[in-house]
């Protein structure tokens, strides 16, 4: 049996990561533990990766300790974990709270998220009300009483209507999560927002969503995909809130091809880097277009500035997409680069710049780079935001 030892508590580890493996960092929600992903782990040990999942405080074997009060005391379990078991860089895949989890460690610790998996979550799950409803009624009668009404959610009506061994062995398994753990990530949950980790993100992220989920329904994670710079939704079809016991064949193959299309061979790293960075700055048809239009002529020059500009200094994790495309849009404006600004004004559609981010770098520009050169982009920004606005 494995464990990490963080501040006052234990808490239950299981590690399946191995030297030159890439490994998956799997983040549990509420009410379960780390058996959740037992298939999804097979089928991604098949494929060549490793697995490093733990009990969240106050749940599974896992002790409870000083009680987290926010998201963000997760987030430093899950740090310490990856710590103490040696992995610097993961991909992350978390579901429900273990998706917020997931997205605040990729806020403040970037450079150990290679990419994000996002499962069945938000940027922020409920109101205070129902939260408060649910700590109630934990602390007063224990699991037991809201058992059916928390797997309803987790199950399709299809899926929780035939029964079955999953469905009771999770039965067993959330009737016997420490109450006083559960109702301490509840508060979590209620107190905590992750918009600004969620708008802040500098990695490759897929938001996945239950078609029946009534926990976190497919509205809110494709809300959460719409504030995260890049990121893909997938829907699965006929699937509660946990497709991870539902369709882990299914999320094994999702998160497999989306993990494959972010990496590319290891000797050729940094253009593969750069190549999935510039898809998601300035859309795959874009980039599409402009691998099919090169010729031997710039050839050398695109892969120049997929490895330099996209690989090298796009991708680094040290400021955000959304910072690194004002920053980008202020020089293009000042130096009067027309068709890169008009460019990368579009891309704001992906970094998460908004129009009035665009506003205040154009001010800075008149400042420092002159009222013409400031008046000429601003023109130009307006009618690209115009067309973009015409056109989503």
């Amino acid at each position: 049996m494995q464990f990490a030892r963080i501040g006052d508590a234990t808490l239950h580890v299981a590690d399946q990561t191995a030297s030159g493996r890439p490994t998956v960092v799997y983040v549990n929600s509420l009410g379960s533990d780390l058996r959740i992903w037992d298939g999804v782990v097979e089928k991604l040990a098949s494929a060549g990766y490793g697995a490093l999942r733990y009990d969240l405080r106050g749940h599974g074997l896992s002790d409870l300790g000083n009680p987290p009060r926010l998201i963000d005391d997760h987030v430093a379990d899950l740090a310490a974990v990856m710590d103490q078991f040696g992995v610097e860089r993961a991909i992350l895949c978390g579901v429900s709270v273990g998706g917020q989890i997931a997205l605040g460690l990729s806020h403040r610790h970037p450079d150990k998220v290679a990419s994000l998996v996002l499962c069945c979550t938000g940027a922020r799950i409920g109101d205070d009300a129902s939260w408060n409803a649910r700590i109630a009624s934990v602390e007063s009668g224990g699991l037991a009483g809201i058992a059916e009404a928390v797997l309803q959610r987790w199950f399709s009506p299809t899926a929780y209507k035939e029964g079955g061994p999953t469905l009771a062995l999770c039965r067993n398994m959330l009737t016997r999560t420490l109450s006083a753990g559960y109702a301490a990530t509840c508060v979590a949950l209620r107190d905590s927002d992750l918009t600004e980790a969620a708008r802040t993100v500098n990695a490759p992220a897929l938001c996945i969503a239950g078609e029946f989920d009534g926990s976190t329904p497919p509205a809110l994670v494709r809300a959460l995909a719409a504030l995260t710079p890049g990121a893909r939704y997938h829907e699965i079809a006929d699937c509660g809130h946990l497709p991870c016991l539902q369709r882990p064949a299914e999320l094994a193959e999702l998160v497999l091809a989306f993990v494959k299309d972010n990496e590319g061979p290891a000797e050729d790293d940094r253009y593969h880097r750069g190549l999935a960075v510039r898809k998601r700055t300035l859309g795959a048809a874009h980039v599409a277009a402009a691998e099919a239009n090169k010729t031997e002529f710039d050839a050398d020059f695109q892969r120049f500035i997929t490895e330099g500009a996209w690989g090298s200094v796009w991708a680094r994790p040290n400021i955000t997409p959304r910072e690194r495309s004002m920053i980008t849009l202020a020089l293009l404006a000042a130096l009067g680069h027309e068709g890169e600004l008009a460019l990368h004004t579009r891309a704001t559609r992906n970094t998460g710049a908004t129009p009035e981010d665009i506003k205040e770098v154009m001010l800075h520009v008149a400042v420092y780079g002159g009222v013409p050169a400031a008046n000429s982009a601003i023109k130009i920004v307006k009618e690209t935001l115009k067309t973009m606005k015409e056109t989503p």
